[in-house]
């Protein structure tokens, strides 16, 4: 599918604004309701839309610790690899995690309560992972900029 000058107008109103309505969306857009939902649909089924989600205040929640952890794994075979994986994944509090290149071989996104669930975070969940050789931690102190619009040439 190749994306014309609305269906890129559609994408970033979305990621700008789930919630919208198709009424409001095709007023935005300059298109009537019913292709607006079609190219929407499209979209959908092309998988340039993946899901919608709620985008939650963490302070409200009481999260107030983001942490960004380096991994360095002891052996790169790929069953340490996917071992390593697949422990991550069951730590809920590890939103994010990438495969990097440099000093780490992994990038962790954290989020946690505050610096005592931070300290068990590491002590019991991630230290008694074997793959892992060292760790390398860094708290977020103030997020300055956030956008939820993928960079691209919207027109």
């Amino acid at each position: 599918m190749k994306l014309d000058n609305i269906d890129l107008k559609i994408l970033k109103r979305l990621q700008e604004n789930g919630k919208i309505t198709n009424l409001q969306l095709s007023k935005d857009i300059g298109l009537s309701p019913a292709p607006t939902l079609e190219r929407v649909k499209k979209l959908e089924s092309n998988g340039f839309i993946e899901s919608y989600h709620a985008l939650v205040n963490e302070a409200k929640l009481d999260l107030g610790i983001t942490a960004f952890m380096q991994i360095s794994l002891i052996r790169q075979r790929d069953n340490a690899i996917n071992d390593f994986i697949a422990q991550i994944d069951k730590i809920d509090e590890v939103l994010e995690c990438y495969n990097v290149t440099g000093q780490a071989d992994y990038l962790l996104k954290i989020m946690v309560r505050d610096i005592k669930h931070f300290d068990y975070l590491v002590k019991e969940k991630l230290s008694p992972i074997e793959q892992i050789l060292n760790m390398h931690s860094m708290i977020v102190i103030n997020k300055d900029k956030y956008s939820k619009v993928l960079p691209y040439s919207y027109k």
